[in-house]
Protein backbone atom coordinates (compact mmCIF):
# COMPACT_ATOMS: atom_id res chain seq x y z
CA UNK A 1 0.00 0.00 0.00
CA UNK A 2 1.52 3.81 -1.34
CA UNK A 3 1.66 5.51 2.54
CA UNK A 4 0.63 8.87 2.74
CA UNK A 5 1.32 11.02 6.01
CA UNK A 6 -1.10 12.80 8.08
CA UNK A 7 -0.07 15.67 10.39
CA UNK A 8 -3.07 15.73 12.70
CA UNK A 9 -4.42 18.59 14.00
CA UNK A 10 -8.03 19.00 16.59
CA UNK A 11 -11.27 18.63 15.28
CA UNK A 12 -13.03 15.71 13.05
CA UNK A 13 -10.94 16.71 9.77
CA UNK A 14 -8.09 14.78 10.67
CA UNK A 15 -10.24 11.72 11.48
CA UNK A 16 -12.70 12.38 8.26
CA UNK A 17 -9.42 12.49 5.81
CA UNK A 18 -7.60 9.19 8.05
CA UNK A 19 -10.95 7.07 6.85
CA UNK A 20 -11.77 8.32 3.48
CA UNK A 21 -7.40 8.02 2.69
CA UNK A 22 -7.96 4.22 3.95
CA UNK A 23 -10.49 3.57 1.74
CA UNK A 24 -8.89 4.62 -1.78
CA UNK A 25 -6.08 2.19 -0.61
CA UNK A 26 -3.67 4.50 1.67
CA UNK A 27 -1.93 3.51 4.40
CA UNK A 28 -2.26 6.63 7.13
CA UNK A 29 0.73 7.27 9.30
CA UNK A 30 -0.59 9.98 11.28
CA UNK A 31 1.64 12.02 13.32
CA UNK A 32 -0.43 13.82 16.01
CA UNK A 33 -0.48 16.93 18.32
CA UNK A 34 -0.61 15.98 22.19
CA UNK A 35 -3.73 18.36 23.66
CA UNK A 36 -5.23 18.65 20.17
CA UNK A 37 -5.82 15.81 18.40
CA UNK A 38 -8.35 13.40 18.73
CA UNK A 39 -7.69 9.80 20.14
CA UNK A 40 -10.11 8.45 18.09
CA UNK A 41 -7.26 8.39 15.48
CA UNK A 42 -5.65 5.68 16.77
CA UNK A 43 -8.41 3.34 15.19
CA UNK A 44 -8.23 5.37 11.92
CA UNK A 45 -4.71 5.66 11.20
CA UNK A 46 -2.71 2.36 10.24
CA UNK A 47 0.03 4.17 12.66
CA UNK A 48 0.18 6.95 15.07
CA UNK A 49 2.88 8.96 16.23
CA UNK A 50 2.25 10.80 19.44
CA UNK A 51 4.35 14.80 19.86
CA UNK A 52 4.52 17.73 21.84
CA UNK A 53 4.02 20.96 20.10
CA UNK A 54 7.23 21.96 21.54
CA UNK A 55 9.03 18.65 19.63
CA UNK A 56 7.46 19.75 16.00
CA UNK A 57 11.39 18.52 14.28
CA UNK A 58 10.51 14.99 15.56
CA UNK A 59 7.94 14.31 12.63
CA UNK A 60 10.77 14.98 10.30
CA UNK A 61 12.48 12.21 11.48
CA UNK A 62 9.24 10.06 12.03
CA UNK A 63 8.07 10.58 8.20
CA UNK A 64 11.72 9.66 7.17
CA UNK A 65 11.65 6.90 9.15
CA UNK A 66 8.54 5.24 8.07
CA UNK A 67 9.62 6.56 4.41
CA UNK A 68 6.56 8.94 3.68
CA UNK A 69 7.14 11.26 1.43
CA UNK A 70 3.47 12.60 0.40
CA UNK A 71 1.75 14.72 3.72
CA UNK A 72 -1.41 16.42 4.23
CA UNK A 73 -2.14 18.72 7.09
CA UNK A 74 -5.21 18.56 8.59
CA UNK A 75 -7.16 20.43 11.32
CA UNK A 76 -5.49 23.12 13.88
CA UNK A 77 -3.38 23.46 16.55
CA UNK A 78 -5.88 25.56 19.29
CA UNK A 79 -4.52 28.99 18.53
CA UNK A 80 -4.13 30.04 22.22
CA UNK A 81 -1.53 27.65 22.41
CA UNK A 82 0.96 29.98 20.43
CA UNK A 83 1.50 32.15 23.60
CA UNK A 84 1.63 28.91 26.26
CA UNK A 85 4.61 27.83 28.07
CA UNK A 86 5.57 25.56 26.34
CA UNK A 87 5.77 27.25 23.18
CA UNK A 88 7.69 29.78 24.86
CA UNK A 89 10.25 27.54 26.51
CA UNK A 90 10.79 25.83 22.94
CA UNK A 91 14.20 27.21 21.79
CA UNK A 92 13.26 25.02 19.02
CA UNK A 93 9.71 26.92 17.85
CA UNK A 94 10.88 30.27 18.81
CA UNK A 95 13.70 30.11 16.31
CA UNK A 96 11.17 29.27 13.40
CA UNK A 97 9.16 32.46 15.00
CA UNK A 98 11.61 35.00 15.56
CA UNK A 99 12.34 34.03 11.17
CA UNK A 100 9.28 34.81 10.09
CA UNK A 101 7.96 38.30 9.32
CA UNK A 102 4.75 38.32 11.59
CA UNK A 103 2.77 35.15 13.20
CA UNK A 104 -0.31 35.30 10.82
CA UNK A 105 -1.76 31.74 10.27
CA UNK A 106 -0.57 31.64 6.60
CA UNK A 107 3.03 33.26 7.73
CA UNK A 108 3.37 30.27 10.30
CA UNK A 109 1.80 27.28 7.75
CA UNK A 110 4.05 28.33 5.25
CA UNK A 111 7.01 28.54 7.22
CA UNK A 112 6.27 24.70 8.30
CA UNK A 113 5.26 23.99 4.61
CA UNK A 114 8.81 25.48 3.66
CA UNK A 115 10.59 23.06 6.10
CA UNK A 116 8.97 20.03 4.88
CA UNK A 117 9.93 20.86 1.35
CA UNK A 118 13.54 21.37 2.81
CA UNK A 119 13.32 18.34 4.45
CA UNK A 120 12.43 16.57 0.86
CA UNK A 121 8.71 16.06 1.24
CA UNK A 122 5.62 17.43 -0.64
CA UNK A 123 2.94 19.13 1.10
CA UNK A 124 -0.58 18.16 -0.44
CA UNK A 125 -3.65 20.32 -0.99
CA UNK A 126 -5.88 19.35 2.39
CA UNK A 127 -8.69 18.30 0.31
CA UNK A 128 -7.50 15.56 -1.32
CA UNK A 129 -9.86 12.71 -1.17
CA UNK A 130 -12.58 15.15 0.14
CA UNK A 131 -14.09 16.96 -2.99
CA UNK A 132 -17.51 15.40 -1.79
CA UNK A 133 -17.27 17.83 1.23
CA UNK A 134 -16.89 20.79 -0.79
CA UNK A 135 -20.27 21.98 -1.64
CA UNK A 136 -21.45 23.76 -4.77
CA UNK A 137 -23.55 26.82 -5.25
CA UNK A 138 -26.79 26.91 -3.79
CA UNK A 139 -29.20 26.93 -0.76
CA UNK A 140 -28.16 23.73 1.41
CA UNK A 141 -31.39 23.92 4.10
CA UNK A 142 -35.14 23.78 2.71
CA UNK A 143 -35.27 27.34 4.53
CA UNK A 144 -33.64 29.86 2.21
CA UNK A 145 -32.61 32.96 3.48
CA UNK A 146 -35.16 36.24 3.22
CA UNK A 147 -34.46 39.43 1.52
CA UNK A 148 -33.10 41.13 4.08
CA UNK A 149 -30.73 38.34 5.02
CA UNK A 150 -29.60 38.21 1.31
CA UNK A 151 -28.80 41.27 1.53
CA UNK A 152 -26.65 40.49 4.85
CA UNK A 153 -25.11 37.89 2.98
CA UNK A 154 -23.47 39.97 0.20
CA UNK A 155 -22.52 42.62 2.45
CA UNK A 156 -20.59 39.90 4.87
CA UNK A 157 -19.25 38.05 2.19
CA UNK A 158 -17.05 41.40 0.51
CA UNK A 159 -16.21 42.34 4.06
CA UNK A 160 -15.04 38.80 4.93
CA UNK A 161 -13.09 38.56 1.88
CA UNK A 162 -11.73 41.65 2.43
CA UNK A 163 -10.82 40.57 6.20
CA UNK A 164 -9.63 36.90 5.06
CA UNK A 165 -7.15 38.81 2.27
CA UNK A 166 -5.00 40.18 5.34
CA UNK A 167 -5.42 37.20 6.82
CA UNK A 168 -6.66 38.21 10.24
CA UNK A 169 -9.56 35.69 10.16
CA UNK A 170 -11.85 33.95 7.63
CA UNK A 171 -15.35 34.69 9.21
CA UNK A 172 -17.80 38.07 10.24
CA UNK A 173 -20.88 38.49 11.98
CA UNK A 174 -23.31 40.63 10.60
CA UNK A 175 -27.21 41.96 10.56
CA UNK A 176 -28.64 44.72 9.08
CA UNK A 177 -25.50 46.08 7.19
CA UNK A 178 -23.73 46.33 10.61
CA UNK A 179 -21.03 44.70 11.44
CA UNK A 180 -21.32 42.77 14.79
CA UNK A 181 -18.23 40.95 14.94
CA UNK A 182 -15.18 40.05 12.90
CA UNK A 183 -12.71 36.48 13.46
CA UNK A 184 -9.15 36.98 14.92
CA UNK A 185 -7.22 34.44 16.94
CA UNK A 186 -10.08 32.82 18.77
CA UNK A 187 -11.59 31.13 15.96
CA UNK A 188 -15.35 30.48 14.35
CA UNK A 189 -17.13 29.00 17.32
CA UNK A 190 -15.61 31.65 19.78
CA UNK A 191 -16.65 34.09 17.23
CA UNK A 192 -20.25 33.17 16.69
CA UNK A 193 -20.98 33.04 20.69
CA UNK A 194 -19.19 36.49 20.68
CA UNK A 195 -21.38 37.98 18.06
CA UNK A 196 -24.60 36.31 19.51
CA UNK A 197 -24.17 37.49 23.10
CA UNK A 198 -24.40 41.44 21.48
CA UNK A 199 -27.27 40.51 18.91
CA UNK A 200 -29.51 37.25 18.18
CA UNK A 201 -30.30 37.07 14.36
CA UNK A 202 -26.82 38.13 13.15
CA UNK A 203 -25.98 36.28 9.60
CA UNK A 204 -22.53 34.26 9.71
CA UNK A 205 -20.33 34.60 6.32
CA UNK A 206 -17.14 31.95 5.94
CA UNK A 207 -15.22 32.11 3.16
CA UNK A 208 -11.72 31.82 1.83
CA UNK A 209 -8.68 33.44 1.46
CA UNK A 210 -8.04 35.40 -1.97
CA UNK A 211 -5.28 33.39 -2.51
CA UNK A 212 -6.17 30.48 -0.36
CA UNK A 213 -3.30 27.66 -0.02
CA UNK A 214 -5.09 24.70 -0.06
CA UNK A 215 -2.45 22.64 1.44
CA UNK A 216 -3.68 24.07 4.68
CA UNK A 217 -6.41 26.52 6.99
CA UNK A 218 -8.71 25.42 4.45
CA UNK A 219 -12.34 26.83 5.61
CA UNK A 220 -14.23 24.45 7.47
CA UNK A 221 -17.66 23.69 9.11
CA UNK A 222 -19.66 21.38 10.50
CA UNK A 223 -21.79 20.07 12.92
CA UNK A 224 -20.19 22.03 16.18
CA UNK A 225 -20.63 25.35 13.63
CA UNK A 226 -24.06 24.58 13.21
CA UNK A 227 -24.54 24.06 17.19
CA UNK A 228 -22.91 27.25 18.02
CA UNK A 229 -24.99 29.13 14.99
CA UNK A 230 -28.08 27.70 17.06
CA UNK A 231 -27.29 28.55 20.42
CA UNK A 232 -25.91 32.53 19.42
CA UNK A 233 -29.71 32.60 17.83
CA UNK A 234 -28.36 33.39 14.12
CA UNK A 235 -30.22 33.19 11.17
CA UNK A 236 -28.06 32.26 8.30
CA UNK A 237 -25.07 30.70 7.74
CA UNK A 238 -23.12 31.59 4.67
CA UNK A 239 -20.47 29.76 3.23
CA UNK A 240 -18.02 30.18 -0.28
CA UNK A 241 -19.17 27.65 -2.52
CA UNK A 242 -16.12 24.91 -4.11
CA UNK A 243 -13.79 26.15 -1.45
CA UNK A 244 -15.59 25.03 1.76
CA UNK A 245 -15.26 21.66 3.38
CA UNK A 246 -18.74 21.10 4.98
CA UNK A 247 -18.13 17.76 6.99
CA UNK A 248 -21.34 16.34 9.21
CA UNK A 249 -23.12 17.49 6.52
CA UNK A 250 -26.23 15.49 6.38
CA UNK A 251 -26.32 15.79 10.68
CA UNK A 252 -25.83 19.53 10.05
CA UNK A 253 -28.59 19.97 8.25
CA UNK A 254 -31.03 17.89 9.83
CA UNK A 255 -30.52 20.10 13.25
CA UNK A 256 -30.68 23.38 10.82
CA UNK A 257 -33.97 22.50 9.49
CA UNK A 258 -35.60 21.86 12.43
CA UNK A 259 -34.62 25.18 14.10
CA UNK A 260 -35.02 26.83 10.90
CA UNK A 261 -31.42 28.17 10.43
CA UNK A 262 -30.62 28.96 6.69
CA UNK A 263 -27.46 27.57 5.52
CA UNK A 264 -26.28 28.79 1.32
CA UNK A 265 -23.06 28.14 -0.68
CA UNK A 266 -22.56 30.74 -2.32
Amino acid sequence: MKKIGLIAGNRRLPLIFAQAAREKGYSVVAVAIKGDTSRVLTNLADKMYWIGLDKLSRLFEIFRDEQVKEIVMAGQVSPHRLFSKEVMESKEIQEMLNSIKDKRADTIFGALAGRLEREGFKLLDSTLFLEDYIPKKGVLTRQAPGFDTWEDVYFGMNLAKQVAGLDIGQTVAVKGKAIVAVEALEGTDSLIRRAGKMHRGITVVKVAKPNQDNRFDVPVVGLGTIKSLIKAGAKCLAIEADKTLFIDRKDALELADKRALAIVAT
